[in-house]
């Protein structure tokens, strides 16, 4: 009998693959095979690649990895399979494996290890910020769009708006409940998101103490490993959820609140991820056991703050680390529709991936560009007043293509509504 191309750290699991019946439901999901059409480049197909690797019948190098490399892992194919198939559970067992065994070229090493020396470090983040701020200012950038490759160009596009004054801010590390408190929870503030995106975590904040939730936001956390995982940086993720487990497990809260959709499955994933330690393996439960997505807690508490009225016609964008793979769909709509006034709709094919993927937009941005456009489109075929998502990465991503609709998260809305702001408006 051949060996099997993987190694024998945790590889794909015989079970899961047998588990796909090649049935097809998942195609019509599937981002990248509406792109391309390629069976190679769907869910069914990827499987039955990584069913052949696992039979030792092809090699890891090549057309394997490049296909694999090529899935966002938006998990749409997950939602839409009639059989169960755990493809999460595959994608997760098989990046690990090519990040371990296949040497890739020298400019694609750099660039994701340049990607994975910034992004998960908030000191790193705002000193980036600082270049960024003043590279804004300049007429560079226009002349860099340009001149620069695709995946720089891409990095370019996507950079957020720095504000300065945001980015160095802090976030207060307790806010009392208002009136009869409910909950004592802990808050996630994240790296990106804390740094680009500091006014979320303000309005997380406020809304949970509006909502009678004391908040906790420990200052010695950092990255959850979301990005990490997502990206076969195993290792990466198992030492960031560690850490993160260790800082939030000796806090005496109900549940540990998330605003970012990526960073929320990955942390409800930690049991899994650290399921072969066995010194951390209780630990990683008992905290994924206590994570709720803020959308998600918020629909299990009664409003109790008064809701002003907002005029205004939303469309709201499931992230697919949210919808998909939390499951969390109508938590959200329920929360925005306590809003006064707010017109909610939904976007054609909204199941579709917008491209943005953790780092995919960064690492292969033809197909992100591609996704992009077509969510764009999807979202001006509603004619919304404003946008709402729940993932820092989407936001980025939809702004790039849409310059002419206000863009916020979900909490950010409920804020305004409950402070009597316009939903545009800074705090």
């Amino acid at each position: 009998m051949t060996d099997s191309s993987f190694d024998a750290t945790n590889p794909p699991s015989r079970e899961l693959l047998n588990d796909c019946v090649h049935c097809g439901f998942c195609l019509p999901t599937c981002p990248t095979y509406q792109l391309w059409g390629e069976e190679m480049d769907s869910p069914r197909g990827r499987i039955y690649l990584m069913d052949l690797a696992e039979r030792g019948e092809i090699e890891l190098e090549g057309a394997f990895t490049e296909h694999i490399d090529a899935c966002l892992g938006c998990m749409a194919c997950v939602t839409s399979c009639p059989s169960g198939v755990q493809y999460d559970r595959l994608l997760e067992a098989t990046r690990p494996q090519v990040e371990r065994n296949v040497p890739r070229a020298r400019s694609d090493r750099w660039f994701r290890n340049g990607i994975f020396a910034l992004f998960p470090y908030r000191r790193r983040l705002r000193a980036a910020a600082v270049g960024g701020a003043l590279y804004q200012k300049s007429r560079l950038p226009a002349l860099a769009a340009r001149v620069l490759p695709p995946r720089l160009r891409a990095a370019q596009a996507l950079m957020p708006q720095v504000r300065l004054r945001s980015a160095f801010a802090s976030l207060p590390r307790r806010v009392r409940a208002e009136g009869e408190p409910r909950r004592r929870v802990a808050l996630l503030s994240g790296c990106v998101q804390d740094v680009f995106f500091h006014e979320v975590n303000t309005a997380t904040q406020r809304v949970l103490a509006a909502e009678g939730c004391e908040v906790l936001t420990p200052r010695d956390q950092g990255c959850c490993g979301a990005l990490g995982l997502h990206a076969g940086r195993e290792p990466h993720a198992r030492e960031r959820a560690k850490h993160t487990i260790a800082t939030f497990e000796k806090l005496p809260v109900d549940n540990i609140v998330v605003n970012v959709a990526g960073c929320g499955s990955s942390m409800k994933e930690y049991g899994h991820l650290l399921a072969d330690d066995p010194e951390w393996t209780d630990r990683a439960e008992a905290f994924s056991a206590k994570v709720r997505d803020i959308t998600e807690l918020l629909a299990e508490l009664e409003p109790r703050a008064e809701r002003h009225r907002i005029d205004a016609k939303v469309a709201y964008h499931d992230a697919c680390h949210l919808g998909h793979a939390q499951g969390i769909r109508e938590q959200p709509r329920s929360v925005l529709r306590t809003i006064p006034g707010v017109d909610l709709v939904d976007l054609p094919d909204a199941e579709i991936c917008c491209g943005s993927a953790g780092i995919y937009n960064m690492v292969n941005p033809e197909p992100a560009e591609e996704l992009g456009e077509r969510k764009a489109r999807n979202v001006q075929a509603v004619s919304p007043e404003l946008l709402v998502t729940a993932n820092p990465g989407c936001l980025l991503q939809l702004r790039r293509y849409l310059d002419d609709v206000p863009m916020l998260h979900p909490v950010q809305l409920l804020d305004a509504s409950i402070r009597g702001r316009r939903p545009t408006e800074d705090p």
